[in-house]
C-alpha cells in the first residue's frame, strides 16, 4: 500500500490546492515565529477553509503555550497538533485538554535518540521521527537535513509513526521502501526557497509517494 503524505509549512492558497488535488493526506500549518513558514491566524483561517474534511489539518508548534495552541486550533480548524521540544507530560496534557490527535516529534541523529519515542507511549498518538538539526539552529526541522534511515532497522515502534527530514521527490520512494514508513512528511523538499512552496515539486513528491 502506498505511503500517505503530509505537506508541511503551506502558506498560500495555490500550494494548499496543489497538495489537496494531488492527494496529500495531511496539510501542515506552522505556528512558530522563527520559521519562514510561520502563519498569522488570519492566513490560517483562509487556508483551512480550502482543505476538505478528509484531509488532516496539522498545527506545528515548538514548545507552545496554551494561548497559542488555542488560537491556532480555532484559526486553522486543526485536527492534530505536532509538537517539537515538548515533554511527554506536556503532550499528554494537551491531548487531554484539546481532545486532538498529538504527534510528538523525536529528533534523530543516533540510534539512542530513538529511545525518546517510548516516553510518549500513552501521551501521544503518533511519533514523527525527524532529523536532529545542527546545534544552535533556530529551527527544529524544515532544514532539509536527513538522518540515517538504517537507524530505524528493528526498532520496536511504540506508536504509529511518520518519517521526516530531508525528503524530496527523488528520495522518498527509497525512504519508504527502506523504512516501511506508512506516512512521510515533507517541507523544505518541496520548496524553491525557504518558506516558498513549489506546486510542481508538491505534485512530484505526492506522485512518488503514490508509486511507492
Amino acid at each position: 500500500m502506498p505511503a500517505s503524505a503530509k505537506i508541511c509549512g503551506l502558506s498560500t492558497p495555490d500550494t494548499v490546492d496543489a497538495a489537496v488535488s494531488h492527494g496529500a493526506a495531511h496539510i501542515g500549518f506552522v505556528f512558530f515565529a522563527a520559521s519562514p513558514r510561520d502563519l498569522a491566524f488570519g492566513q490560517a483561517t483562509g487556508l483551512a477553509a480550502r482543505v476538505p474534511d478528509h484531509v488532516g489539518r496539522v498545527g506545528v508548534f515548538v514548545d507552545p503555550d496554551d494561548a497559542l495552541i488555542d488560537a491556532a486550533i480555532n484559526a486553522g480548524k486543526l485536527t492534530a497538533l505536532q509538537l517539537h521540544k515538548a515533554a511527554p507530560a506536556r503532550a499528554a496534557a494537551l491531548r487531554s485538554r484539546t481532545g486532538l490527535e498529538i504527534w510528538a516529534a523525536v529528533a534523530v541523529r543516533a540510534r539512542t535518540d530513538l529511545d525518546a519515542a517510548r516516553s510518549f507511549d500513552g501521551a501521544a498518538d503518533r511519533i514523527l521521527y525527524d532529523a536532529k538539526t545542527p546545534e544552535g539552529s533556530a529551527l527544529p526541522g524544515g532544514m532539509g537535513v536527513r538522518f540515517d534511515w538504517a537507524l530505524l532497522d528493528g526498532f520496536p515502534h511504540p506508536l504509529p509513526w511518520a518519517l521526516s527530514g530531508g525528503l524530496d521527490a527523488t528520495n522518498v520512494g527509497e525512504a519508504i521502501h527502506r523504512t516501511r514508513a506508512e506516512l512521510v512528511d515533507v517541507s523544505s523538499g518541496v520548496e524553491s526557497a525557504p518558506g516558498i512552496k513549489d506546486m510542481d515539486k508538491i505534485a512530484a513528491f505526492l506522485k512518488a509517494c503514490a508509486a511507492s
